[in-house]
């Protein structure tokens, strides 16, 4: 079913500013074209950010990253380097930044409601001079993505307040949802997997494959 269904869609910018409103001038000043010293801070204590970018064509994707805190490297007030761990070998993200070269990042901060947004350009780089200081337990990344910053800015707690994000006693009750082994034995209908199998593949990448 297409989109279609949904009627009184919204389509137009001026629909969309007279339903929601303009905002503030607060929500337009903190918006920064490079990074000053509260960001740069707030990206040392990041462990984890979300990677989106989109092809040529306009197929989207957001890719989640993660490492010890600071993992995303500040070269200057304009310019970030995220360096490739070893994972699935789709890298959509690294097609997308081929074609279009355009990023956004979102970093998250564990107990931070607020988080940080990077739009911009990207590129993937390969010399070992930047790549070197980016390893992690001994192994150098194979590239890694550099950011150059167009805009930044702080996005307030409003959605993770709301999530309970990170309230403890806010977690999923994890009997009522799969594990990962059943939703990808379901998946991908690959006779030589049986739930049992694919729990000691993740084991092993998990373990063993995670740099």
């Amino acid at each position: 079913m297409s989109l279609d269904r949904f009627t009184g869609q919204v389509r137009s910018r001026e629909e969309l500013e007279a339903l929601i409103g303009s905002p503030s001038s607060l929500a337009i000043r903190k918006e920064l074209k490079a990074l000053d010293d509260h960001m740069r801070r707030f990206i040392a204590h990041s462990p984890f950010v979300v990677m989106s970018t989109h092809s040529a064509e306009g197929r989207c994707d957001a890719s989640p990253r993660g490492d010890a805190p600071g993992f995303v490297q500040v070269v200057d007030d304009r310019t970030l380097l995220i360096p490739d761990r070893p994972g699935n070998k789709r890298v959509d993200s690294f097609r997308n930044i081929l074609e279009t070269g355009r990023i956004g990042l979102l970093l998250l901060v564990p107990g931070s409601g607020e988080t940080l947004r990077v739009n911009g350009r990207a590129a993937l780089i390969r010399e070992e001079a930047w790549l070197t200081p980016l390893s992690a337990q001994g192994k150098r990344p194979l590239l890694a993505v550099a950011v150059e910053i167009e805009e930044c800015f702080l996005q307030c707690a409003k959605a993770v307040i709301r999530s309970k994000l990170w309230e403890p006693q806010e977690r999923p009750n994890f009997q009522s949802l799969p594990c990962a082994a059943e939703m990808l034995v379901d998946q991908v209908q690959m006779p030589e997997f049986d739930v049992a199998k694919m729990q000691t593949l993740l084991d092993g990448a998990y373990k063993h494959n995670l740099y």
